[in-house]
C-alpha cells in the first residue's frame, strides 16, 4: 500500500475519533448534576475522551509499517520499557490517579469553598492532573491534584444542611416555668427535633424554643413561625394577658 493511502487512513481514523470524542463530551455535558455527582461526572468525561484519542492515535501509527516494527519491538521489552517509563512519568501519573481519587472520594467539589495552605478560594476546576481554585483577589491557584490527595484541606461548604430554629420566651420570674415548658413542647410536638427548656433567669426567665429545619432558608421561616405559635399558644394560657 503506498504511503499516501496509509497516511489518508490515517488522517480517517484520527478524524473519526475526534468527531466521537466531541460527540461524547456533547452528550455528557448535557446532563445537569448536584455538585457531588458533576465532579465525578466532568473527571469521567475527561478520562474517556483522553481514552478516545490516545486509542486513535496509537490505532493511526499502526497503519505504517515501521511503527509497528518499533511497537513491536517496544513490546518485545515492555517490562524494561515499563519500569523507564514509570519512573519517568511517576509524578504525572500520581497527578492522574489522584485525580480520580478526588472525583470519587470527594474531599472537594466543583464550587466548593476551600483553604489550601495560606490561600482562599473557590474550587472552579477539576482535571485529570491539576485543580484550579479561583482566589479571592480573582487569581487562579493551579494545584497538582497528588497534593491535594495527600495535603490537609479546609473545605468550608461541605456541612450539615439542616439547621436549627431557634426562639427564647422572655416570662416573669414568678411564671409557672413547669406548666410554661409543657405547653410550648406540646405546641411544637409535630416538628423534627422539637426542643423547649429554661435557658436563663437573669431579670426575667428565658425560655427557649427549638426545632430542626431542612436548609438554613427553612430554618429562617420555621423561626418567624415558631415566634407566632409560641405567642399565640401563650396568649391561648392566659399567660401573655
Amino acid at each position: 500500500m503506498p504511503l499516501w493511502e496509509r497516511a489518508i487512513i490515517a488522517a480517517v481514523v484520527l478524524a473519526i475519533a475526534v468527531v466521537l470524542a466531541k460527540l461524547a463530551d456533547i452528550a455528557m455535558r448535557r446532563v445537569q448534576l448536584r455538585a457531588g455527582a458533576e465532579t465525578r461526572y466532568r473527571v469521567l468525561r475527561r478520562a474517556v475522551m483522553a481514552l478516545i484519542v490516545f486509542v486513535a492515535v496509537f490505532s493511526a501509527l499502526l497503519v505504517f509499517p515501521q511503527v509497528r516494527a518499533v511497537a513491536g519491538a517496544i513490546l518485545a521489552s515492555g517490562a524494561v520499557i515499563g519500569i523507564i517509563f514509570g519512573f519517568a512519568a511517576q509524578r504525572t501519573l500520581g497527578n492522574f490517579v489522584a485525580g480520580i481519587l478526588i472525583a470519587f472520594t470527594q474531599p472537594l467539589r466543583l464550587g466548593d469553598r476551600v483553604t489550601v495552605g495560606d490561600v482562599d478560594g473557590v474550587v472552579e476546576e477539576i482535571t485529570l492532573t491539576y485543580t484550579f481554585i479561583r482566589a479571592d483577589d480573582d487569581t487562579r491557584l493551579v494545584v497538582p491534584n497528588e497534593k491535594l490527595a495527600s495535603d490537609t484541606i479546609h473545605n468550608a461548604t461541605i456541612v450539615r444542611r439542616a439547621q436549627r430554629a431557634e426562639i427564647t420566651v422572655q416570662l416573669p420570674l414568678g411564671s409557672d416555668l413547669e406548666n410554661v415548658i409543657g405547653l410550648l413542647g406540646g405546641e411544637i410536638a409535630d416538628q423534627r427535633e422539637p426542643e423547649v427548656f429554661l435557658s436563663g433567669l437573669e431579670g426575667a426567665a428565658t425560655v427557649t424554643v427549638r426545632a430542626l429545619a431542612d436548609d438554613p432558608s427553612k430554618a429562617e421561616i420555621l423561626q418567624n413561625d415558631l415566634r407566632l405559635r409560641a405567642h399565640r399558644c401563650l396568649r391561648a394560657a392566659g399567660i401573655y394577658a
